[in-house]
């Protein structure tokens, strides 16, 4: 199996009683090879410790997004600029998102598909990659149109290029639908980008929760996959050991 590179949502970890530079040199010497989702005021000192910056949004907002006419030339812009920046800092995965729900779902998508083939030409060649991220709709992000892996899918297939795919969140997934072994297996192609939390709660993924992961590393390891995974869980303790023991229920996994 093929090396798998893990990272940290620094939204979960980051004013959680661990100050932010000791948070970044202490998951870099607990073996993380990346940060997610970490504001630009931070992405030198990252990488200055040796962490890559594995992926950030590509623009405004989750509930505002990708699916309505009126937001295209704002997004494009958007998108755009954070491709430039991107490149630049070498972050491979801008996140996306389809916006809230507005009128039928088909049409929504495509409109999304619309705005990013305006900008794809600039991601390929900026070798950075797209991905629209399934949320949930049930309880984190009502009204959520691209919440399941079927409409995703059929996003990247639309786009057809190879600088968009899908953010497969398994924490999202599986509050929508589960089965998240079969739609790696099926799906994994369109996949390129890795998020993990335990389910109910988001919370650590051990024995309080309803997903058991190793299987899903494995599933993940056997497609190929070579990006990264980025847990983004909320500690219940202290961050770095509960980062410590997620990296390790990861590599002891595969």
């Amino acid at each position: 199996m093929k090396k798998i590179r893990q990272s940290f949502a620094w939204w979960c970890f980051a004013n959680k009683g661990v100050e932010n530079t000791a948070l970044l040199e202490g998951a870099k010497a607990l073996g993380y090879d990346a940060v997610d989702l970490i504001g630009e005021e931070f992405w030198a000192q990252a990488k200055d410790i040796g962490l890559n910056i594995a992926a950030v949004n590509g623009h405004a907002s989750i509930e505002n997004g990708l699916n309505r006419p009126e937001n295209s030339s704002r997004i494009e812009a958007e998108l755009l600029t954070n491709i430039e920046k991107a490149a630049k800092w070498e972050i491979p995965v801008l996140i996306c998102f389809s916006g809230n729900r507005g009128y039928d779902d088909e049409a929504g998508l495509a409109v999304c598909a619309e705005t990013v083939a305006k900008v794809i030409p600039a991601a390929e060649k900026a070798g950075v990659k797209l991905a629209i991220e399934l949320l949930n709709s049930r309880v984190d992000h009502i009204g959520y149109q691209c919440d399941k892996t079927v409409s995703a899918v059929r996003l990247s297939e639309q786009v057809n290029s190879p600088a968009f795919g899908v953010l497969y969140d398994v924490y999202h997934a599986q509050i929508m639908e589960g089965d998240l072994i079969r739609t790696i297996n099926e799906h994994h192609k369109h996949f390129v980008h890795y998020h993990t939390a335990g389910n109910p709660g988001r919370g650590p993924m051990d024995d309080t929760q309803e997903i058991w992961y190793p299987p899903i590393y494995r599933a993940i390891a056997a497609s190929g996959y070579e990006g990264y995974v980025a847990h983004e869980f909320f500690p219940k303790a202290d961050p770095l050991k509960e980062l410590a023991v997620a990296f390790q229920q990861f590599e002891g996994s595969l």
